[in-house]
């Protein structure tokens, strides 16, 4: 198990916003893509570390989730547009009624989860108004 953790931890993109920039025509990819999708293969894509910035693109908020999950509701799910492009769906942590189209966002490192009470706790982007 040790060695699971460590893994998980010394995964970049564990702790980092990253995604991908197709240096030909410029578009950005999250999740990371190896062939931009527009250039085909005269594209080169690079990793790319986003802002963590953006805005809200519509939301809904979650009353009632699966027991399984073993989480506080309400919460709010978002699909966020980087001020780079890409969309992408995540958390965001405020009240309800705190969130609007339109709002902006930053992105902020937080528990996502965990296996069990003594299993792996797995961190990732969640999103903060800004």
């Amino acid at each position: 198990m040790a060695s699971t953790a460590k893994f998980w931890r010394e995964q970049e993109s564990r702790y980092n916003l990253e995604g991908t920039h197709c240096t030909n025509c410029g578009s950005f990819f999250f999740p990371p893509r190896s062939v931009c999708p527009e250039c085909r293969r005269k594209g080169t894509v690079e990793l790319h570390k986003f802002k963590g910035t953006g805005e809200v693109v519509t939301y809904t908020t979650v009353y009632q989730a699966p027991r399984s999950l073993n989480r506080q509701t309400p919460y709010t799910l978002a699909i966020i547009k980087l001020d780079e492009g890409p969309r992408m769906l995540s958390e965001v942590i405020c009240e309800p009624e705190a969130i609007s189209t339109g709002m902006r966002v930053r992105a902020v490192f937080r528990k996502l989860g965990e296996e069990g009470e003594r299993g792996i706790i797995y961190y990732g982007t969640k999103f903060v108004p800004a």
